[in-house]
């Protein structure tokens, strides 16, 4: 969504366009193009210009036009003068007892004014008659005759009882960020806006996701998984929701002293949450609030009691009911004493001649109140109006003593009424303009702003935007839903960019196998070629080996014909043994 913004060039690049920040700041800053810029612009100007918040930073769209200043028209100038400087002085004259100038026009000696020209008598000396002759009748005179007036009626009279001081009202918590924007720094850029949006609950993720859809659907582009979205925000939940406690436990601890009880109460329940109370560095904390909560309790009920007490001396009766209706703990008792003597002020308080409107502020804050059994009063108003019954009708399931004095009949199926809540100026306005007559509201809606049309208020196009200008109601119900956080970006451009992250690295997977196989493949072949050429050179061994055992060698060769020539030798031998042995 474009949003307006002041921004001041810091420097022109070589390609023609020029570098900016935001005025004021460092950040953010950015380029933008010079056909966008008018004419003449310097180094350091300021422009406003609408802005894009985009996935990698923010696009300049165009340049608004800014309101001129008007000339003042309220400046004196100063002429001078040749004339000589002459001084004022004034002289009074002292007043005497006489007259003034003599000639018989001051006042006389009785300090009366003189009603005729000879000093209020007659041209004999007698005093000045009438047309008829008759002496002029004393009219508003101490002693003469007093018109006859009609009598008003008398207003009731009511003495607004003493002031009495009221406590410093409670500050709200007023959590920081620290711990949470370290924990979003942690999370990478494009998963960053979903963490922002499960800080707002897992509701807000379902919804968010499901607008998103819608419009992509009904431009006829594929849908964001919404599965894995939702997985991906409940596995960051944990750390952003303990971080979320400790901003707020810290916070906490650091205005004790005056804050609310209802916030401190809040951070102790939120201290039950299964995510908070698995983590080891909550404990601690937990355990010092809750010891904090107790001592803050006891003192609030303390100051509780106090306040009713003070108020109920002083005669504020419907400031002490009120506060009787606001105790610090839901379901205390309230003291029997004290209450039997706030049923008795009130009942005190609603005589028969007091107005309606009191009767009415007196039973709303009695409604409310522990003691409203107690409130029995046993004269009903003289005057009972027309809102006085509405009141009455609609507090009469929790006083039903009153309906009954009053002649208000209760419908047995009344729901139990809720206290009013103080209606604002503009509520206040419409309220008023109902009372009025037709005639005299039409006349008043015609004099605002120049009278109104079937499709609405003809100012609504000539607002001022909050930076000064003129601008639309149109352009201001174009701003992002108050559900998102400041800066977030659109999930349906982050999950694109997180598919296109997922496609990158599936295809950079794919290549790496791919590759990985390829290699694989050229040593598969590379050792084949090797198992192939060491067979080779087995057989070829294998066949000399045999060769060789064929072909008998020249030792075997010579081996054999010693062992034949010796042969003849042994065979001669004994022949020469046995002639020995004939010759002996």
């Amino acid at each position: 969504m474009p949003r307006r913004i002041d921004i001041e060039l810091t420097s022109a690049l070589s390609d023609g366009s020029w570098t900016w920040r935001k005025a004021g700041a460092l950040k953010p800053k950015g380029t933008v193009e010079a056909s966008i810029l008018p004419d003449g612009v310097q180094v350091g100007d300021e422009l406003k210009v609408e802005a894009e918040q985009m996935l990698d930073g923010m696009e300049i769209l165009s340049v608004v036009k800014g309101r001129e200043k008007a000339a003042r028209t309220d400046l004196l100038e100063f002429i001078p003068d040749d004339k000589p400087f002459e001084a004022v002085i004034e002289t009074r004259a002292k007043r005497g007892r006489g007259d003034r100038d003599g000639d018989g026009r001051g006042r006389g000696r009785d300090g009366d004014r003189p009603r005729g020209r000879d000093g209020g008598r007659g041209r004999d000396g007698a005093a000045p008659r009438g047309r008829d002759g008759d002496k002029p009748k004393r009219e508003g005179g101490r002693d003469g005759d007093k018109r006859e007036r009609t009598e008003r009626p008398k207003r009731p009279h009511f003495e607004a009882p003493p002031e009495v001081p009221q406590r410093p009202k409670p500050k709200r918590l007023r959590p920081g960020k620290a711990r949470t924007q370290e924990v979003l720094a942690a999370v990478p850029e494009e998963q960053r806006p979903i963490a922002e949006l499960a800080l707002q609950g897992m509701s807000a993720v379902r919804n968010r996701v499901k607008e998103e859809n819608a419009k992509l659907k009904a431009d006829g582009k594929p849908e964001m998984p919404e599965a894995s979205i939702t997985k991906m925000a409940e596995e960051m939940l944990p750390k952003l929701r303990v971080a979320d406690w400790l901003d707020r436990a810290e916070a906490a601890q650091r205005q004790m002293q005056h804050l609310d009880l209802r916030d401190l109460r809040s951070v102790v329940a939120a201290s039950d949450d299964s995510m908070v109370a698995r983590d080891e560095s909550t404990r601690a904390i937990a355990e010092e609030l809750k010891a904090s909560l107790v001592t803050k309790q006891t003192e609030e009920m303390a100051h509780w009691l106090e306040d009713v007490d003070a108020a109920l001396t002083v005669g504020r009766v419907i400031r002490a009911l009120r506060l009787s209706s606001q105790p610090p703990k839901a379901g205390v008792m309230f003291p029997p004493q004290l209450a039997k003597r706030l049923g008795e002020a009130a009942t005190a308080s609603l005589l028969p001649e007091d107005s309606g409107d009191r009767w009415s502020a007196v039973l709303e804050a009695a409604a409310f109140s522990p003691v409203r059994a107690l409130v029995m009063p046993t004269v009903p108003p003289t005057t009972i109006t027309d809102d006085l019954k509405k009141t009455v009708l609609r507090l009469g399931p929790l006083l039903p003593q009153i309906a009954s004095l009053i002649g208000v009949e209760v419908p047995k199926d009344a729901k139990r009424p809720k206290p009013l809540r103080p209606t604002s100026r503009k509520d206040q306005k419409k309220a008023r303009d109902e009372k009025r007559p037709s005639d005299k509201r039409e006349g008043g809606d015609k004099r605002q702003g120049g009278g109104r049309t079937e499709g609405g208020d003809k100012r609504q196009g000539g607002g001022r935007d909050d930076r000064g200008g003129r601008d639309s109601r149109n352009d201001r119900g174009s701003r992002p839903p108050k559900d998102r956080p400041k800066g977030m970006r659109d999930i349906a451009t982050v999950m694109k960019a997180k598919q296109e992250a997922e496609q990158a690295a599936a295809a950079a997977a794919e290549e790496a196998a791919a590759t990985a196989a390829a290699e694989a493949a050229a040593q598969a072949e590379q050792d084949a070629a090797a198992s192939a050429e060491s067979d080779a050179t087995a057989a070829e061994v294998t066949d000399n080996s045999a060769n060789d055992a064929e072909t008998p060698s020249t030792d075997a060769i010579s081996a054999e014909a010693s062992d034949a020539s010796d042969a003849p030798a042994a065979e001669s031998a004994p022949d020469s043994e046995s002639s020995d042995a004939a010759d002996s």
